[in-house]
């Protein structure tokens, strides 16, 4: 009896216990809601864009140089080690976002490079210059990747007038969003399939033959093919074909010495979206990620470096990068 007795006082014991944590908690939780919440999270080198930004809407393909703010590219506080040196690149939709940031970074880091771009003249000029200014040579072509005699042409130039090809990055991508399934047509859900599978895939078929051991292809996914996006749906089915694609094609080439990964970037300041979403949604851009603002290309395209080069990532393969903010 008193064993029992004993055991009941010290139950009785802890109870007080949660509930003097559970007093302290409730005390803690209303001094935090009374103070004032701190700023977003930058955490990079140099001050991002936050939401709201300013009104804006394009027509697509989307023209950077229009874009306000101007999109960060140029990652002035990275510095190159000569993770690709005298190799050569070939990036689709290298003319402007993500695709113009790993241009320049892979010239910094030593590479030729050649950037696939459909119809951007003055962009893809603007990123001719800045990989030139980086020492490096720039072949600029025009065309779409969804025509598959254009891949093979695209890489057969890269070859001839650069010397090789050691690194294709797949980037070139459509996206035009749907608020009902029913008004997904059947020409835009043909034009998605066409640019960011068919692309992807003749790039890389055209490409690999070219390839010695030690190459690598990078593909840009995207969160929308992690979690799926609801008025994106056909761009959230190429993009999760992207990442099967980048894992059946990584076990296929193992034997050749090819490596193949992808990158899986959350919202990033580029012509993408202000070509597709309506002025106040573009206002309000990344700011449902926890760092409550969209990526800069330059955030990004380090990711591509590290997969590229055999210097950092000669052990990974067939690997889905996100690079989302926190999501």
């Amino acid at each position: 009896m008193a064993t029992s007795k004993t055991a009941s006082q010290k139950a009785k014991a802890t109870v007080e216990r949660y509930r003097d944590l559970q007093d302290r908690r409730r005390v803690a939780d209303r001094r935090h809601k009374q103070s004032k919440p701190k700023q977003a999270m930058q955490a990079g080198m140099r001050h991002y864009p936050e939401p709201p930004l300013p009104l804006q809407h394009q027509s697509k393909p989307g023209d950077e140089a229009r874009l306000d703010p101007t999109p960060l590219y140029d990652a002035p506080y990275y510095q190159g080690s000569n993770k690709l040196r005298d190799k050569v690149a070939l990036i689709t939709g290298g003319d402007s976002g993500i695709g113009r940031s790993i241009a320049v970074l892979f010239a910094r880091e030593g590479a030729d490079i050649a950037i696939v771009h459909l119809d951007e003249q003055a962009d893809a000029e603007i990123t001719r210059q800045a990989v030139e200014a980086e020492g490096r040579r720039c072949l600029v072509i025009a065309g779409d990747v969804a025509d598959r005699t254009f891949c093979f042409d695209a890489v057969a130039r890269t070859v001839k007038e650069l010397g090789r090809l050691d690194v294709l990055v797949n980037n070139a991508a459509f996206q035009l969003h749907a608020l009902r399934l029913e008004d997904l047509d059947a020409q835009q859900f043909d034009r998605t399939i066409r640019t960011n599978l068919h692309g992807y895939f003749f790039m890389a078929q055209a490409a690999v033959p070219h390839m010695r051991p030690g190459s690598a292809i990078v593909n840009n996914g995207s969160v929308a093919g992690l979690r799926g996006s609801k008025f994106l749906l056909d761009y959230s089915m190429t993009k999760g074909g992207i990442h099967a694609f980048t894992r059946a094609l990584a076990g296929q080439l193992v034997p050749r010495g090819i490596r193949v990964n992808a990158v899986a970037p959350g919202p990033v300041w580029t012509p993408l979206n202000p070509a597709d979403k309506e002025a106040e949604q573009v206002a309000q851009f990344g700011s449902e990620m926890p760092m409550k603002r969209p990526a800069q290309p330059e955030e990004v395209a380090p990711a591509f470096v590290f997969l590229a080069s055999p210097h950092c990532s000669s052990y990974i393969t067939g690997e889905i990068l996100p690079v989302i903010g926190g999501y």
